[in-house]
């Protein structure tokens, strides 16, 4: 079990620094776009490198602090959430790993998300509405979900994905909306051989591409680790049946969270949006109780 463990660890590590490479070239084919149709040059070359290098430095360093910004979460008060932050140390000592910062999110729908860079630099969050639904049992099968993600090195590569989907999708909507209103129309009309419109062209391919390919990766990365998440959890707390009941409750729960959106759906322990959704990051719950339900752990 462990040197599985260990391999899926070094295996996440690995896929993250690829994911950061390859959306990095498609940020700078994006980028470029913009800088041919802005006619920057050479400086906007290099302009355009140098952010992407700070901007990846930036993800790295601060990846926990803006997926927990994102949401709105805030410091849960150890006087206020005691029994949280006890759970959250009793699973933290049976995963061997040192307990991760503890977040509130004041929110209705119950779910749970953690996030960070690694398990010493890693947070876990729930909303009210988990807290107020949960027993004891079902917030330690919740908590040692999100601890297994943190254990197994999930958290960065989710949290990564969660940055950079966000920000092509920001992208996407300055290519749409400088098209819209002519962006660059003059370069193109200086340039004879028509070389502006394939540009033209090729952005507003990679603003709609981009996201998509993301969307599928993430989906396609989420899924099996659920499934993981799921089974690891159980081994922690030698419990499958405290999780499976939670995930129950909130499956049952129908209203969507407030605050989530596509680029950090992935992250919580299920789907914060109400109803079935295309490409959606998450397995079925009923699929997820039955294998949790026919473990012996």
């Amino acid at each position: 079990m462990e040197k599985t463990i260990y391999e899926l660890r070094d295996s996440n590590i690995r896929r993250t620094y690829l994911f950061l490479v390859i959306f990095s070239l498609i940020l700078f084919g994006i980028g470029y776009f913009f800088v041919y149709e802005f006619n920057w040059g050479t400086t906007g070359l290099i302009i355009l490198a140098l952010f992407i290098i700070f901007y990846n430095i930036i993800t790295y360093v601060n990846s926990d602090k803006i997926a927990l910004a994102s949401v709105g979460a805030i410091p849960a008060d150890p006087n206020e959430y005691q029994v949280l932050h006890n759970v959250v140390e009793e699973v933290a000592i049976a995963a061997g790993i040192p307990k991760p910062k503890v977040y509130i999110m004041n929110e209705l729908q119950p779910n749970a998300f953690a996030t960070g860079r690694n398990p010493t630099n890693a947070s876990i969050c729930v909303t009210t509405g988990l807290l107020s639904m949960m027993n004891r049992e079902e917030l330690q099968g919740v908590v040692a979900h999100e601890m297994s993600h943190i254990r197994n090195y999930d958290i960065f590569l989710m949290t990564v994905i969660g940055i950079v989907v966000g920000l092509i999708i920001i992208l996407r909507s300055v290519a749409f909306r400088g098209m819209w209103f002519g962006m660059g129309g003059r370069r193109r009309d200086r340039d004879s051989g028509g070389g502006g419109n394939v540009i033209a062209i090729i952005g507003l391919v990679l603003a709609i591409i981009a996201p998509l390919l993301v969307i599928i990766i993430r989906a396609a990365i989420s899924r099996q680790r659920e499934y993981l998440a799921d089974a690891t959890g159980a081994y922690i707390v030698r419990d499958p049946y405290g999780l499976a009941s939670a995930l129950k409750k909130i499956e049952d729960y129908k209203k969507p969270m407030k605050t989530a959106t596509d680029a950090t759906a992935h992250m919580f322990i299920s789907n914060p949006f109400a109803g079935e959704r295309l490409l959606a990051t998450h397995p079925p719950v009923e699929d997820r109780i039955k294998r949790l339900m026919s473990l012996t752990v």
